[in-house]
Parts: C-alpha cells; sequence; structure tokens
C-alpha cells in the first residue's frame, strides 16, 4: 500500500508480493503431473531430468503420452548458457509449448532457463531440497560469470512435492542439499527486505530443517520426516524469493560460477562461516536462530556442516589460496545488502576461514 500522509517516506512502507504458484504436496503427487500438463492445456512437453531422477522421468513420461514432445537428460550446475541453447534447439524441433523439469537444481534452473526465452509454462518436480522451484530467479553462467536473473514469470506455475522422490537421495546429499535450503531462511532473517511474512517463513523454515534433518539422516527412507524436510525447503524458498540476498549466496554465486564447484556441498560449508561473520551485526536473526536452535546456531550448524562425509573446506575443492583475495575483492564491489560492511579484507577473511 502506498500512501501520501505528511511524513511519509519510502523508507516507511514494506513491500511484500505474492507469486501465484500452484503447489502439489504430499506422497504421491508426482502421479498428477500428467494431469497439471492437462490443465494448463500443454500440447507438447518438453521434459527436463536429471540422470538421477530418469526413472521418475520415464514414469512422467508414460503418464503423459501424446503429450511428450521430447526430452533432455542432460542440465548441468550452475545453467551454463550452452547447455541452455542445447535444449532450446530441441524446443524448437520439438515445437515445446510447456516444459516440465525433474530433479535437483540443475533441472529447476534449465526449465526456467528455457521459459526465460519462451515464456513457456513451468512445472517444476523438485528431488532435492533447495527450494529454488519456488522462487522467481535463476542463476546462468557464461564465461565463468554467473549472472542471476530475477522476474516474476521465472516462478513456476506449479510445483509438485512428493517425498517418495527423495527416499534414495543418498545421505551426503541430503544433508548439504537441506543446509542450502537451511542459508535461504538464515539470509532471509538478516535482509534488509524482511518482514513479518518473511521471519515467519524463515523461522518455520529453519526449525523444519534443524528438525527433520537429523532424523532423516538415522533413518533415509522414513517418509514422514523426509516430507517435512521438504515442506522447510519450500518454505525456506519462499523466503528466498521475497529479499534480497547478501554475503552468503554472492560467495556462493561468484565461486560456484568460476571454478564450477557442487552448489549444495558450497553452501554447506560457507554457511558457518558467514554466519559467525554477520550475526553479531544481526541481533534479531541471531535471537530467534538460539532459539530454534536451543544453542548457539553458528555451532549447530558448523556441527551439521563439518559432519558431511565430502568436501567440507574451500581448499578440498581444489580453489587455489592465492584467488581468494580476488573473489573477496569481487564479492565487496557488488552492491549487496549485508547486515555487516562488507570490505575485501573482511571478505577474505570469511573466505580464509572457509579455505
Amino acid at each position: 500500500m502506498v500512501t501520501n500522509e505528511p511524513g511519509a517516506s519510502a523508507a516507511d512502507i514494506a513491500v511484500h508480493e505474492t507469486f501465484a504458484v500452484r503447489v502439489l504436496l504430499g506422497r504421491g503427487a508426482s502421479d498428477r503431473i500428467a494431469d497439471e500438463a492437462a490443465r494448463l492445456d500443454a500440447r507438447r512437453v518438453l521434459l527436463v531430468s536429471t540422470p538421477s531422477a530418469a526413472a521418475t522421468a520415464d514414469r512422467v513420461a508414460a503418464a503423459l503420452g501424446e503429450r511428450l514432445a521430447a526430452r533432455f537428460g542432460r542440465p548441468v550446475k550452475h545453467v551454463p548458457v550452452e547447455v541452455t541453447a542445447q535444449a532450446m534447439a530441441l524446443v524448437g524441433d520439438a515445437d515445446a509449448d510447456c516444459v516440465v523439469a525433474i530433479g535437483g537444481g540443475s533441472a529447476i534452473g534449465l526449465g526456467k532457463a528455457v521459459s526465460r526465452r519462451t515464456g513457456m509454462p513451468q512445472i517444476a518436480v523438485p528431488t532435492t531440497y533447495s527450494g529454488s522451484e519456488a522462487t522467481p530467479t535463476v542463476g546462468e553462467t557464461e564465461n565463468g560469470v554467473k549472472t542471476t536473473h530475477r522476474d516474476p514469470a521465472l516462478t513456476p506455475g506449479t510445483v509438485v512435492y512428493d517425498p517418495d522422490l527423495t527416499l534414495t537421495m543418498p545421505s551426503g546429499l541430503t544433508r548439504t542439499s537441506a543446509v542450502n535450503a537451511l542459508a535461504h531462511a538464515v539470509e532471509a532473517l538478516w535482509s534488509p527486505d524482511a518482514t513479518m511474512i518473511t521471519d515467519a517463513l524463515a523461522t518455520e523454515a529453519a526449525a523444519g530443517v534443524l528438525s527433520a534433518l537429523p532424523e532423516v539422516l538415522a533413518d533415509p527412507t522414513g517418509p514422514e520426516a523426509r516430507g517435512r524436510l521438504q515442506s522447510a525447503a519450500w518454505l525456506a524458498g519462499l523466503c528466498l524469493s521475497q529479499i534480497r540476498t547478501g554475503l552468503h549466496h554472492q560467495l556462493a554465486h561468484v565461486l560456484g560460477g568460476a571454478y564450477d564447484l557442487p552448489h549444495a556441498e558450497l553452501h554447506t560449508m560457507l554457511l558457518p562461516h558467514v554466519m559467525a561473520f554477520n550475526l553479531p551485526s544481526a541481533p534479531a536473526a541471531a535471537s530467534r536462530l538460539a532459539r530454534i536452535a536451543g544453542r548457539d546456531p553458528v555451532d549447530a550448524v558448523a556441527e551439521l556442516a563439518r559432519a558431511h562425509e565430502g568436501p567440507t573446506r574451500l581448499s578440498d575443492l581444489g580453489v587455489p589460496r592465492e584467488d581468494l583475495r580476488g573473489v573477496a575483492e569481487r564479492v565487496a564491489a557488488a552492491p549487496y545488502p549485508n547486515p555487516r560492511p562488507l570490505t575485501p579484507d573482511a571478505v577474505e577473511g570469511v573466505l580464509d576461514e572457509a579455505w
């Protein structure tokens, strides 16, 4: 709401945008993907899937029947523009009018990139916990630089959450993907764009991740806890759709695009270090997170990150120590909001801790 009353200024007005998204949530929801395509009056569906989701894609392809126009099974992390060009060639050949994306962030991102170029409606079927399917953004990489595009039209019109699709996720990916979702909620709590709505969503999302993730790691085949973790990731994605991200996501984008690093693992190793840097300057966020974690939230997240059986440091991923200064300068130069001022020295200190 805009007011012209005396004394009012732009700084007094909080803006909350709601994006039109249809969400199917629950066991067996993926059985209704073909029905959702029919509801959209889609006649020529491009089916995008990651190799890990091939079995689900086969089932969906059979259900789509004559509506299936083509399949693309080679999405790549960080959505390289050259891969999008390959998918776009298939779109033209098949005369596709809708894209269904099944898998993790690489598939969901490719679906968004195709929609960005064509305006086609999207049905997103995430099989990990990143939450990006609930956002109006896509990060595309070209020549080692990852650029984020934001547009309400990039939000998938339909999102299908089926916890059964996550039951075979490896424990390592389960952990890092969930911490990736947690990072969205954490940055929402200290964002200058935060509202009472985003605070509520972020609090519930963080509580859901921190309570459900240990249960899922203890019993990966339990659909109830998997469902709660999936719901928490959805809420975390909704947070990300409302706020501008700060240091954490900027670090992940610059490092991921420059060195082609695994997205979820990168978020996981960075998050506790960014929290340690920012939370002293974000007391409201620190207080909420401490209540949720029941202890120092930095320690709680660091414990989750350290327990990962894969890479836990930037050096493990092959990032050269001598490159950290250049990364720090790029991040500090970007106009991203952050609760603590970003200087090259400060950002390099965070990177050094993560290295």
